[in-house]
Order: C-alpha cells, then structure tokens, then sequence
C-alpha cells in the first residue's frame, strides 16, 4: 500500500548456548519458584493432610473439609493436578464435577512430616525468606540487618523433625563409638542442647538414649513453648527440660557429658564465644558435638547443588540474621571446615575432628576440650 512503511523483524541471530541455558534456567526457577509458593497454601491451609487418606474429592469437599472458599481450592487443584502433584480422576469433567487424589507416592513427600522426604515444608521455607526481602535492600546498602521475623512453627523445624527422630539417635550418635558408650553408661549422663529449637534434636536423643538427661537451650519464648509442647506430645516431658536461656548461665558450667549445636552455628554472630561457653558446659571428658552444612573445602566454581543452596540461604537469610550485631564474625551459611577450626581453637579447645557420618546435607563435628 502506497506510503506505508514496510514492517520488517530485525535479523535475530541464533543466540549463543551459554546465553539461552541461563534464560531456560532461570524460566524453570521461576515454576519451580511458584510451585513452591502453592506448596505453601497446601501446607499452611492444611490442603495435602486432607488428601492423605488417598480418596478423591471434588473442589466444593475439599473446601468444605478444610474451611478453604471453594474457587480458590479448585484454582490450587487445577494447578496441582496441571503439574502432577496430583491425580485427577477424568480431566473432561466439568470443574466442579472432578475429582482429584493425591497419589500414595506423594503422600510421604506433601503430608507425612516424620518422613525423611517430607518437603512441604519447602514451601514455607521460601516464603519466610522472601518477606524480608525489601528491607534487605536497605541492609545491602547500609551493612546493617533486616529487622528479624517473628517466629513460625513449620518450615526449616519440621525438616528437622523428619531427620533428628529417624537418624539422630539410631545412626549419627552411634557413629561415635565412645559418645555413645557414655550415653548408655552409668551413671546417667547429661546433655545440653544449644539453639534447640522447637526441640526435636533434644526429643530425640532422649528417646534413643532412656537414661540420660536433655536440656534444651534457646533464646526465642515461642520455639521453647513449642518445644515443651512437643515433648509433652510424644510422652518425654520428664526425660527432656527446656529453657528460655543462652550457654552463658554459670548453673550450666561443667555439668554435661554432650553438648551439641546442630545447624546454628553459622547463624551465631559470635561463634567464638558460642563455642567458649559450649567447652565451659562441658564435664571433664565431655564432647561437643556439631553438625553444619555440607560444603566443599574450599571455594568452587561451579559449585555442587548443595553448596549452591547454601550460598542462596546465605544471602537471603542466614548472613543477614547475624548482621545486626556490630561485633558480627559474618560467618554466613557457607563456612568450611577450617573456619570452623579456627573458631574451635580460637575458644579453647584442643581437638577438632570431622566425624565419619555421611549424610547429603551436613558435615559433623567433633570438639574436645
């Protein structure tokens, strides 16, 4: 057509291999993102415990058995069946008419939280860590610390759950043939359990070893109330106390034959005094026992997975909680083997050993005085 301008697309070269991998990489983690998001609706709406039982429900009774608006719910089961977290009975059904099921393969994954790969959880682990996300901004810019979340009772605790009461007591303490012995001996021996939690790490020693005495420490009100709580529910309310206090408390001095920090360190802005009170607690013979994240000896490019999810903790979550503290060490999520060395000598003690227990997620650790 006379005086129009022919529109033409602009030659697009084939783009280079590296520069299309990283755009298809970054696509699927933004599924992978948004799974786990939804993942979180389940968890926290109490979506997946209600499918457990493995029967197939309509939209209108899932909502009806979870208290849920039923559009939401049916929006939450399209998604899940559309990437295969579910089944659906006939997809040519009319919306309201389908019927979905969680598959017993799924069951252990989406709603068994004593599982080892129990991972529902993930999805609160990850909108926990994007709250905060906006103030980090500021704390990038200014090297101070976003202010602190309030406390949640699922996320990282109910993994930990999942792997203190199946391995803890039956696998990871045994390794360590002497600890053991000690803790099946007369008279009983006594633990102490640093940055406890909501208290499974101390549950489960207590259950594996009968005789002895756990005492759960931690600085957070609500995770202690949780962690009596949870001691009361599986029957251990007298085998196992906890605390609203740090290592430093001079009743504590001297008294223990374990004393273990299971996944805090690296959070502590000052591991060395951490460590210091740690070998105080300690009863003459004593060990302290440790367990952090599993990463390489030194710094790696390109890094294994597990070590790149530790650096994504780091600076998310795991730094930035100790950056408030102008003393800060600013260990962060990675910190290898011979920084924690260095801590280990730097507060005392004489022996460092990396302990012979294999697992695809921490490296453990044995201190003595």
């Amino acid at each position: 057509m006379a005086g129009r301008r022919r529109l033409t697309s602009p030659t697009v070269e084939p783009l280079a291999d590296r520069t299309k991998a990283l755009a298809d990489r970054l696509r699927a983690n933004t599924l992978g993102a948004l799974e786990l998001y939804t993942l979180y609706l389940g968890e926290r709406l109490g979506l997946y415990r209600a499918l457990a039982d493995g029967e197939p429900v309509t939209s209108s009774e899932l909502a009806e058995r979870t208290g849920a608006f039923e559009r939401y719910v049916r929006e939450w089961l399209e998604q899940h069946a559309a990437s295969g977290l579910l089944d659906v009975d006939d997809p040519a059904a009319e919306p309201l008419a389908r019927r979905y099921r969680m598959p017993p393969e799924h069951v252990p994954v989406l709603a068994d939280p004593d599982h080892l790969l129990y991972d529902a959880y993930k999805g609160v682990d990850i909108v926990r860590a994007a709250r905060p996300l906006p103030d980090l901004v500021d704390a990038f810019r200014s090297g101070g610390a976003p202010p602190p979340l309030s406390w949640e009772p699922e996320g990282r605790a109910e993994f930990n759950r999942a792997i203190f009461l199946n391995l803890l007591g039956t696998e990871w303490l045994p390794a360590i043939p002497d600890v053991d012995r000690r803790l099946r001996a007369e008279p009983p021996a006594r633990g102490a359990d640093i940055a406890c939690g909501t208290g499974w790490s101390s549950i489960a020693m207590a259950r594996a070893y009968p005789a002895i005495t756990v005492h759960g420490l931690d600085l957070d009100e609500d995770v202690i109330a949780v962690a009596r709580a949870n001691a009361e529910t599986v029957g251990l309310a007298g085998g196992v106390t906890f605390s609203v206090a740090d290592a430093s408390d001079p009743d504590l001095s001297g008294t223990f034959d374990l004393v273990t920090i299971f996944e805090a360190l690296h959070d502590m802005s000052r591991p060395v005094e951490a460590l210091r009170l740690a070998r105080g607690m300690l009863a003459d013979g004593g060990s302290a026992v440790l367990a952090d994240e599993l990463v390489e000896d030194v710094f790696t490019v390109p890094a294994p997975i597990a070590e790149r999810l530790s650096y994504a903790w780091s600076v998310v979550s795991c730094l930035p909680s100790a950056m408030g503290d102008p003393e800060t060490a600013a260990t962060g999520t990675v910190m290898r083997p011979s920084v924690l060395r260095g801590y280990a000598a730097e507060a005392g003690f004489g022996e460092f050993e990396i302990l012979p227990i294999e697992t695809d997620f921490w490296r453990f650790y044995r201190l003595l005085g």
